[in-house]
């Protein structure tokens, strides 16, 4: 068996959209790569005749070129529902615009597949209701490599440090867009000026994303695209995700893999593996999000045992519990 993972754009212009960028698109094809190694399966990342799968991550004008080569050459195709028009909404200015139109190019695109991997059983049911067929999607999650993350108290040192965090550190890290909830981040700091909050992630251009206000309170940081993810995650004392929409989560994951306490949006994608009170809080407004950042911060033993429960998500999606069901699945397909 031999796999060509393909992400396009990732070597255009000498990868420049990727660059400094740290996205959960990223994270999720490295994980791909780790899985493939794990399982000691080969690919390549360039479309060769003799691979047997062609498995594309967001699938634009150039992976449609190639999966129609692929197919003539009968291979069969994998695409991971990365994106869906729901999670475009709030990205740039203009993307909400065009949402109607990516959902329709977007159940093209992975109509064409054999098999969509979806991250959760909310991105198959939006699938579903786009129109596409149950049979062809799998939930599989994008998963965490417990090697790459996890906690580290010479990292954590380093970037409290650099970022002259003295107090407890209430963070999150991804790309700072309305979507992601950075007005309610901006609230919170607010509400609690004896703690340090610090956002570690790419800052786009006024011209792409509605900027960040000009007065921000004192106690609050964003601090551009960071090198080491690693050291970013371990910095903190509290994961704070306040994003209106998902199809996963990796910063999630990730978060999980340190074993940090996580607040989080009460939004559809968790349902099911992110539990309230167990393995994290939840908040469905700005008043919620107050009296759970209370709960954790107050609470020892509540944030011990999120942070405990929440490095057992981490192990569930890790890449060793994952590839089991990836073996089978790539079996079972070239197989038919």
């Amino acid at each position: 068996m031999k796999i060509c993972l393909y992400l396009e754009f990732y070597n255009f212009l000498g990868g420049i959209l990727f660059k400094k960028i740290g996205t959960g698109l990223l994270s999720s094809y490295e994980n791909q790569k780790q899985n493939l190694n794990y399982l000691n399966i080969p690919f390549v990342e360039k479309y060769q005749k003799d691979c047997e799968i062609l498995q594309i991550n967001t699938p634009w004008l150039k992976s449609l070129y190639l999966i129609k080569k692929a197919k003539r050459h009968g291979k069969k195709i994998i695409i991971w529902a990365h994106v869906t028009a729901e999670d475009v909404v709030g990205v740039f200015r203009f993307t909400a615009n065009f949402a109607p139109v990516i959902k329709k190019y977007l159940t093209f695109a992975y109509g064409l597949a054999d098999i969509v991997f979806c991250p959760t059983e909310y991105t198959k049911s939006l699938l579903i209701a786009y129109g596409l067929p149950e049979k062809k999607l799998v939930v599989l999650s994008n998963g965490v490599d417990l090697g790459l993350i996890y906690k580290n108290l010479e990292k954590r040192d380093l970037y409290r440090k650099q970022f002259k965090l003295d107090r407890p550190a209430i963070g999150m890290v991804g790309l700072v867009i309305p979507r992601k909830g950075v007005s309610t981040f901006i609230e919170l700091a607010k509400k609690f000026p004896d703690k340090q909050f610090i956002w570690f992630g790419k800052i786009y251009n006024r011209l792409l994303a509605e900027p960040l206000p000009e007065n921000l309170p004192e106690n609050s940081r964003f601090t551009g695209f960071v090198e080491d993810r690693l050291a970013a995650f371990n910095a903190l004392d509290v994961f704070l995700f306040p994003s209106y929409e998902e199809n996963e989560g990796m910063a999630i994951l990730e978060a999980a893999a340190v074993g940090l306490p996580i607040l989080v949006r009460d939004i559809p994608v968790y349902d099911g593996w992110l539990i309230h009170g167990e393995n994290c809080l939840k908040a469905k407004n700005n008043q919620e999000f107050i009296e759970n950042l209370i709960k954790i911060t107050d609470d020892s033993i509540l944030k011990e045992k999120l942070s405990l429960n929440a490095r057992k998500i981490a192990y569930l999606k890790s890449k060793e519990n994952l590839s089991k069901n990836l073996n089978q699945i790539y079996n079972n397909l070239i197989n038919k």
